[in-house]
């Protein structure tokens, strides 16, 4: 029996890893008919039921693996990281890092605590607390890419250009497949001044993200640009009707060559108005971007919210505060 429970979960992790996240819930299913008082099954569960959109079940799932193994690090941080998002509980995921940093051992594991601590406080908007949390990193040297990544976006989330930079470009070079790095590479080279830099940069993660599958649970186009349709219907009165008549656009990502001309490659919309003839109102157009609403959601259930927050922020910016930025590449 202990040799098919090992299988399952090796198997199970083997899924997970390359996104099957029905599979992976499978194996950790027949896993847990052999021993439902498994934390290393409970553990699988979480991750597997994270992967599928599922944050409010996976938590249940690392809280069992803890309660049968209270100096279960890895689920104790698993736990903290659905908490962080999507769930959005940052005070439960500061105080779940704090008890698994009392089993924290080494450099990395203590990294491993300090960064979702920061990562925590910077979602709440605490940034004096999330600085604070900094000066409790080891000091090293994290030679890992995803350290040197991690540490980097840290700060640069924090306003540190100076601390983040030298550690995001290492981090590029020693992993330039990573479309993360690539992505913060290109904000760090924007604040340089490094217009050229920061474009290629920028190229490079959206080909990157390209390549990345949709998650599990993602709709399809079709049901997607339904989703899009109702949200632009229910935008507050005052909003929509700036963009009752609006032209929708759903697709992936945002075209490379609008990143070349200045569209953030993880932008979750883009809303044009350029303005029309003489006496005729402006045509408004709105580009949606899938993958990256669903990035930001993060579960199916938070699209909805996700997608209404961003249409109020761009009509708000567009047409009421006079920020509207410079598409004229869209034209």
């Amino acid at each position: 029996m202990e040799d098919q429970l090992t299988a399952h979960l090796d198997r199970g992790w083997d899924l997970a890893q390359k996104g099957d996240a029905a599979g992976a819930i499978a194996c950790a299913k027949r896993a847990l008919e052999i021993d439902p008082q498994s934390p290393e099954v409970h553990n699988l569960m979480g991750f597997a039921s994270a992967l599928d959109g599922d944050a409010e079940e996976a938590l249940d799932h690392y809280r069992q693996a803890i309660a049968f193994d209270e100096t279960y690090f890895e689920a104790m941080l698993n736990a903290a990281e659905v908490m962080i998002a999507p769930l959005a509980d940052y005070e439960g995921a500061i105080t779940q890092i704090e008890e698994a940093l009392d089993y924290a051992e080494t450099d990395e594991e203590i990294a491993d605590c300090i960064l979702l601590k920061v990562d925590a406080f910077t979602a709440k908007g605490d940034y004096e607390e999330a600085k604070r949390a900094m000066k409790m990193l080891p000091e090293g040297p994290f030679d890992t890419p995803s350290y040197l990544f991690l540490i980097g976006r840290a700060w640069y989330e924090l306003g540190q250009l100076d601390k983040a930079a030298p550690l995001i470009e290492q981090a590029a070079k020693a992993d330039p497949s990573s479309a993360d790095t690539q992505y913060y590479l290109g904000l760090v080279r924007d604040e340089q001044g490094d217009t050229r830099g920061a474009t290629e940069a920028l190229l490079r993660s959206r080909a990157l993200d390209s390549m990345r599958p949709p998650p599990a649970w993602a709709p399809n186009p079709d049901a997607f640009a339904a989703i899009v349709k109702t949200g632009i219907e229910k935008l507050d009165r005052v909003l929509s009707r700036y963009v009752r008549q609006a032209e929708v656009y759903v697709v992936d990502l945002p075209g490379a060559e609008f990143v070349v001309d200045g569209v953030d490659p993880r932008a979750l919309l883009v809303l044009d108005a350029p303005p029309g003839e003489e006496g005729a109102p402006p045509r408004v157009r709105i580009f949606v971007y899938q993958r990256n609403m669903e990035r930001a959601a993060g579960s199916l259930e938070a699209l909805d919210a996700e997608l209404a927050a961003a249409l109020e922020r761009e009509v708000t910016a567009v047409f009421l505060e006079g920020q509207k930025p410079d598409k004229s590449q869209l034209n």
